[in-house]
């Protein structure tokens, strides 16, 4: 799989390190109960068909990714820089 950095450009996959299929998983409060960061951890979704993954460019330059990508065909759809959305919000 090829990724492309709006950085660096098109990349294969191992020079980034993937964080998660949503990028904004809603981190529990330190104080939490036990349940939902047991929740938190453990329970994700693996859905069929587009998601939003985050992912960062290791042994690139460092950049921070949300890919739009389709989990049954293996497409990318897209990239955009974290920080850019974050500008923009």
């Amino acid at each position: 799989m090829r990724l492309t950095c709006p950085l660096c450009g098109t990349r294969d996959r191992r020079e980034f390190y993937y964080y998660g299929a949503d990028a904004y998983l809603d981190r529990p409060a330190p104080e939490a109960e036990p349940a939902a960061w047991d929740d938190y951890l453990h329970l994700r979704d693996n859905p069929a068909g587009v998601t939003r993954d985050l992912w960062y460019h290791e042994t690139g330059c460092g950049a921070w990714l949300v890919v739009t990508r389709n989990t049954v065909t293996h497409e990318i759809l897209g990239s955009e820089l974290v920080a850019r959305r974050k500008a923009s919000a």
